[in-house]
C-alpha cells in the first residue's frame, strides 16, 4: 500500500506498474480464451481513494472509473470534471439516489428491480447528457430459492432478468446494455466463478434475441477476472489489483 507521505510521482509510477501487471492479465486471459484484447475494457473502481488517483490514472490512460457509493462518487465525480472519463455505478442504488446518480454516471450496472428502473427513468429524462446505459445485476445465490430469500442482497434472480430488461427497454431515458454479476459467495455457485459466470454469460446470451446490442457483461473483478474472460466478459470491475488494499474508512 502507498505511504500516504509519498508524492504524486511516487503515486504515479506505482499506479503505472500496477496497471501494466493487470494489462498483463487481461492480455492473457483474451489469449487463452482466443478473444481480441480490444472485446475486454478494463473499469478501474476507485471508491475509498482519492480524488487524486482518478486523475492519475486518467493521466495513465484509463477511461473507465466506478463507484458504489453515490456520495464518495459525486463527489469525486465533480472534483475530476473536465476529464475524459465515463464514470460508472456499480453500487445498490436507493430510489431517491438516482437524479444524484445520474449527474455523473452514464453507466448503472446494478438495476435490481423495477421501481428502480422507473426512478433512473425519470431521472434520466431530466438529465442533458442523453440516455443511460443500464444493466441488470443478476444475483446467482437467488436461484435455487426462486428469488424469495434476502431481498437485501442485490441483484435479482435469472428468472426476474428477462422481465427487467424489457422494463429498461420500455423505459425512456434508458438504454439496456446488458448483464452484471459479482461471484456469489453463497448458494450453488459459492467458490465456482467460472461456472458462474458461464451462467450470467449463458443468461446474456439468451436476452440478445430480444435486445442484440445488449452485449455488455460486466464480471470479474481482482481475483477472478481471468474466469470472467474465459466466460465472455466485456467488461472488469477492478480495484485493489490496481490501487492497492483499500485504506479502512474512518
Amino acid at each position: 500500500m502507498t505511504d500516504p507521505l509519498e508524492g504524486p510521482g511516487e503515486r504515479l509510477d506505482e499506479l503505472r506498474a500496477s496497471l501494466g501487471r493487470v494489462e498483463q492479465r487481461i492480455a492473457r486471459a483474451c489469449e487463452a480464451a482466443g478473444r481480441d484484447r480490444a472485446e475486454v475494457t478494463l473499469i478501474v473502481v476507485t471508491k475509498f481513494w482519492p480524488a487524486s488517483d482518478v486523475r492519475l490514472l486518467a493521466e495513465l490512460g484509463v477511461r473507465d472509473v466506478a463507484e458504489n457509493r453515490d456520495q464518495e462518487a459525486a463527489a469525486k465525480a465533480a472534483a475530476c470534471a473536465g476529464l475524459p472519463l465515463r464514470w460508472h455505478f456499480v453500487g445498490q442504488l436507493q430510489t431517491n439516489k438516482a437524479r444524484s446518480v445520474l449527474a455523473y454516471a452514464d453507466y448503472v450496472h446494478s438495476v435490481d428491480r423495477p421501481k428502480l428502473v422507473r426512478a433512473l427513468s425519470a431521472a434520466a429524462e431530466q438529465r442533458a447528457g442523453g440516455e443511460v446505459a443500464a444493466l441488470v445485476q443478476v444475483a446467482l445465490e437467488k436461484e435455487e430459492d426462486g428469488g424469495a430469500g434476502d431481498r437485501g442482497r442485490g441483484g435479482a434472480a435469472p428468472e426476474d432478468v428477462s422481465g427487467l430488461a424489457e422494463e429498461i427497454m420500455r423505459a425512456p431515458g434508458l438504454r439496456f446494455a446488458g448483464l452484471m454479476t459479482v461471484a456469489p459467495l453463497e448458494g450453488a455457485y459459492a467458490g465456482r466463478p467460472a461456472a458462474a459466470f458461464e451462467r450470467v454469460a449463458e443468461l446474456s446470451r439468451s436476452l440478445r434475441v430480444a435486445a442484440p446490442a445488449a452485449t455488455m457483461v460486466s464480471a470479474g473483478m481482482s481475483a477472478d477476472l481471468e474466469e470472467a474472460i474465459a466466460a465472455g466478459a466485456t467488461h472488469v470491475r477492478v480495484g485493489s489489483a490496481v490501487l492497492g488494499v483499500r485504506p479502512p474508512l474512518r
